[in-house]
């Protein structure tokens, strides 16, 4: 599809649903959002791109091979999950790093919870992705 009115509107569509994607994937671990839907999101916004301005175009603004994405994905999600083994804990059980101050003092943590929704967010990314390029190269 060669829409003028679609190219330029995608111009700064795309970035917004990009940005949207990452406030639902920090948002996801105390309201409704996180890895999955952030991931169908970002989809979105390259599938937007794609139809806007073809697929080798929006394969080129991934930069990375979706289903590489997909792949680091799950490794990422599953390597989250078993950091709490190392400290003697079920896998999976939540982990937290203090990068600043401590956790009395309001200090800045980070949770093994949100590197998990994060591979969840790229494997989901590079999965829908995968599937899309795929079909519209069939067609």
């Amino acid at each position: 599809m060669n829409s003028l009115v679609l190219q330029t509107a995608t111009r700064v569509l795309v970035a917004l649903i990009l940005v949207f994607s990452v406030y639902m994937l920090l948002r996801g671990h105390n309201y409704p959002g996180g890895g999955f839907i952030a991931g169908l999101i970002a989809a979105s916004a390259f599938a937007l791109f794609a139809m806007a301005w073809g697929i080798e175009a929006a394969q080129r603004a991934l930069r990375v091979p979706p289903g590489n994405l997909a792949a680091s994905g799950v490794l990422i999600a599953a390597l989250s999950g078993m950091l709490a083994v190392f400290s003697g804990e079920a896998p999976f059980s939540a982990q937290w790093l203090q990068l600043t101050g401590n956790k009395n003092s309001g200090g800045i943590g980070i949770s093994n919870v949100l590197i998990f929704d994060v591979g969840v967010y790229l494997a989901v990314l590079g999965a829908v992705l995968t599937l899309i390029f795929a079909l519209e190269e069939a067609s």
